[in-house]
């Protein structure tokens, strides 16, 4: 794929609001979003307001453990063990368990809640200015300890979409729900690495994974940085939130620990531009310029599976326990390496295997 170049795209800041809103970034952060391609935040929201999404995802968690147990596919629900152990000791019986959550499509209330949290809004206004939308890729992160199947490798968010967002500015904010550090699968990112606008070509899959990789011989070569200077860990708390460009290329650590690191990461653009996922889903609109009591309909996005979606895209009807992922980003990129999850993509678009 030929790469497009849009720097202005990525690192034009928007008319700033006159006046300063609950939430919002100082001056030198928003510059730093735009010029370095990220901006640390170390404490932005309560324990409190994390709180409601912790529930959220025991109860999927606990959902996921009857489903195996009622399936014969594992024989303990681990029900005494705690929110950063329960899916681990569930991996440990089932390989894949985080897989399967991982994939969930359908977006529970207390994360919609989160997501158009004022203060959240009001910084997002920062980047792209008061038309605001919530992107249809948000991802619940399942990151268990010493699990590749969860652990992502370099990757620019636009690698992952159809190419038509390439001049749609769509910041991401990353979540963690426990401090996080290089032990534990932190976020790393290459800074400035958006600064050419270009989206670098990546290929398919990294590992064991579904995930695309972008080689750091490729980052060099066409995005222009200089790997033994510009690579960052962010070590983000608990309540701190990580806003990345889109354009600008991260990864996750390994999980060493023993705890679970999980950590939402979601995503706004101008509802007027192209989202890029495929023509599958529209984005929902959170925030209107012209419309101050503007009340978001959830109805339609909550209640459509994206995963569902993708997988309708590529021709795949998953069973219940299926562990592998794919989807329509397989079509861009090169297959360069083979694993059950691009064997099972191949197999459906040869038409070897039922759907």
């Amino acid at each position: 794929m030929e790469v497009e170049s849009s720097p202005e795209t990525y690192c034009t800041k928007p008319p700033q609001p006159k006046v300063k809103k609950v939430g919002q970034l100082e001056q030198w952060q928003v510059d730093q979003f735009f010029e370095k391609g990220y901006v640390l935040i170390p404490s932005f929201f309560t324990r409190e307001e994390l709180e409601p999404i912790k529930n959220a995802i025991n109860e999927l968690v606990d959902a996921l453990a009857n489903k195996l147990f009622a399936g014969g596919k594992v024989d303990d629900k681990c029900e005494k063990a705690g929110f950063y152990h329960r899916l681990a000791l569930l991996e440990k019986q089932f390989p894949g368990a985080a897989v399967i959550l991982h994939k969930i499509g359908k977006l529970p209330t207390a994360f919609q809640i989160l997501w158009s949290n004022e203060r959240l809004l009001n910084v997002i206004e920062q980047f792209i200015g008061p038309d605001i939308a919530g992107h249809p890729v948000w991802n619940l992160r399942t990151k268990t300890p010493h699990n590749d199947q969860v652990t992502v490798p370099w990757h620019q968010d636009n690698a992952y979409l159809d190419g038509t967002n390439l001049q749609t500015l769509q910041p991401t904010a990353w979540i963690p729900l426990l401090d996080t550090n290089a032990n534990n699968g932190c976020m790393q990112v290459v800074s400035e690495g958006h600064k050419l606008g270009m989206t670098a070509k990546h290929t398919c899959c990294a590992g064991g994974t579904w995930y695309v990789d972008l080689s750091e011989e490729e980052m060099v070569k066409t995005l222009g940085v200089d790997l033994d200077k510009d690579v960052v860990t962010c070590e983000v708390p608990y309540g701190g939130v990580l806003f990345i460009n889109n354009c600008v290329p991260h990864r996750s650590l390994e999980n060493h620990s023993d705890k679970i690191r999980w950590s939402l990461d979601l995503r706004w653009q101008n509802p007027t531009k192209p989202n890029g996922f495929y023509g599958l889903k529209d984005c929902v609109v959170m925030c209107k310029a012209d419309d101050p009591n503007y009340v978001i309909d959830w109805s339609k996005f909550a209640s459509t599976d994206r995963t569902t979606l993708q997988d309708k895209d590529v021709g795949k009807n998953s069973e219940e326990f299926d562990t592998t992922r794919y989807g329509p980003w397989m079509r861009r990129w090169e297959i360069v390496h083979h694993n059950k999850h691009t064997k099972a993509y191949k197999d459906f678009i040869n038409g070897t295997k039922k759907s």
